[in-house]
């Protein structure tokens, strides 16, 4: 018994785990081409996900398999999260991917595999487990781009989706082999007791962070490291895009805060100046590419880089202000591409995606409600009070100024005033432009529903943000700062 008790901080993960090689299994038995028992089973295992979460949450910071493992209140809350999204990209594509026939029992058990890997990122202190975690979540997510075989931009795009995350990965692991040597341990913990100690060697440390650093910078998707958001964002089919754009961003946002915060913290004077050089690139290259695109899906990826400039900003800040603004940031984000690519998802129909700007023209003609809740998600994306987009723009930029990175800030909002121009100019369109089809839209009730609980969240967040804003910094804080 008191073996089982020490495992309840990985119930979920030992529970999902089961329930994707179950549903693996059962889907195989099933005729039924709606696959609506297999979808039924995937939402359930993300419902007993987030209850075992809740109910085996504890107090404090608890490790596990030799420190390999760890169960915070930062691990639990980006968990819920990432079930969260997972579940609502599950309801936006699920009649997306049943016209085109991609709706299949491989799309679901990959997206818990993927899923399973980015809960193993959130709770990994140890390098290895780290590695593991994100390994499991990226061959998932290859897999899922290519998995529409007779598309020759699904494939390209999952090529090179695969062959620059295998570069990346291995910059990853080069660097962790140079911390191993210049620290002796994996441990995330020890690699920074270690560093405080004093290491003989310091420039194969130095040397380590940069591949490290580099790594990081791919998974995020930041410049140079970028190349493969818009290819990947365009050529996946608008599902796959979806999961790719939100769930992972938050284990993302966990792998920085293990390793560079945890681990790394001792060398931050060596990896705040990467960050900056990193935040302005992204926030400068991201925002202005954004501005030629004709393809949305395109132009939603070059804006994640420079939000993810905008992350790194929060990151460079430091202490509970930076670090909590930063998650605030990552969790905004999430919310607002879920409702952006659900609502391309809910505007296609059989033989069309629509996923070119001039797709949108008109829509306050054809549909005002769906109109009004891109409107809003537009606005959010670009930082326009009330929006929940704005205080989370706001207290990164706050944040940022009380640490001193005066100037950063200020590049920040002028490519912020950038960035509205094409958010707003989807908003002309929508209101301002003839439609170019008259066909009725026709959507699903959940997906309905969904869209405008989704659209009206972004608004009553940004009316409400302190107790999100303060969920994320307690549980940075109780996670990071107290070891």
């Amino acid at each position: 018994m008191s073996f089982l008790h020490t495992l309840l901080p990985v119930y979920a993960e030992i529970f999902l785990l089961l329930m994707a090689c179950a549903i693996l299994i059962v889907d195989l038995f099933i005729a039924d081409p709606n696959k609506t028992l297999t979808y039924v089973l995937v939402q359930a295992t993300l419902l007993g996900c987030s209850l075992i979460t809740v109910a085996t949450h504890q107090q404090g910071v608890i490790h596990l398999f030799h420190n390999m493992f760890v169960d915070d209140l930062m691990a639990d809350v980006l968990k819920l999260l990432s079930y969260l999204a997972v579940s609502m990209m599950l309801v936006y594509s699920r009649s997306y991917l049943m016209v085109r026939g991609l709706l299949t029992g491989e799309f679901m058990v990959l997206t818990l595999f993927a899923l399973l890997g980015m809960m193993v990122m959130i709770s990994a202190s140890h390098f290895l487990t780290l590695y593991l975690g994100l390994e499991l979540m990226s061959l998932s997510l290859y897999a899922m781009v290519a998995l529409q075989r007779d598309s020759a931009t699904a494939t390209e795009a999952a090529m090179k989706y695969f062959i620059l995350g295998a570069l990346a990965s291995g910059l990853l692991l080069y660097g962790m082999s140079m911390l191993y040597g210049a620290t002796g341990t994996l441990e995330v913990a020890a690699v920074s007791e270690a560093i405080q100690h004093g290491v003989q060697n310091k420039q194969l440390l130095v040397f380590g962070l940069v591949f490290v650093v580099s790594g990081l910078a791919f998974k995020l998707g930041v410049v140079p490291f970028h190349m493969w958001v818009p290819d990947v964002y365009h050529g996946a089919p608008t599902a796959m895009t979806m999961l790719i754009g939100t769930a992972p961003k938050l284990a993302a946002f966990a792998f920085v805060m293990r390793i560079l915060v945890e681990g790394l913290q001792p060398l931050m004077v060596h990896w705040s100046g990467m960050l900056v050089i990193l935040a302005v690139l992204s926030m400068a290259v991201g925002n202005i590419s954004a501005i030629a695109q004709t393809n949305l899906k395109r132009m939603l990826a070059y804006s994640t880089i420079a939000h993810m400039g905008f992350l790194l900003l929060g990151v460079l800040s430091g202490g509970v202000e930076g670090y909590g603004s930063a998650m605030f940031y990552a969790v905004v984000y999430v919310l607002m591409s879920l409702g952006g690519f659900g609502m391309i998802m809910l505007l296609s129909r059989e033989g069309f995606e629509a996923d070119k700007l001039d797709d949108f023209k008109g829509l306050n003609q054809r549909s005002p409600w769906l109109a009004f809740i891109m409107l809003l998600l537009m606005f959010s994306m670009a930082g326009v009070p009330p929006t929940v987009g704005f205080y989370a723009k706001f207290a990164v930029l706050s944040a940022a100024v009380n640490a001193g990175h005066i100037p950063l800030a200020v590049i920040a909002v002028l490519f912020s005033l950038i960035g509205a121009f094409y958010y707003l100019r989807i908003v002309k369109l929508m209101y301002f432009d003839a439609p170019e089809s008259h066909v009725p839209i026709s959507m699903q009730p959940d997906s309905g529903v969904l869209i405008s609980f989704n659209g009206l969240a972004v608004l009553l967040l940004g009316i409400l943000p302190s107790n999100l804003m303060s969920v994320c910094a307690v549980s940075v804080q109780q996670s990071l700062l107290l070891h």
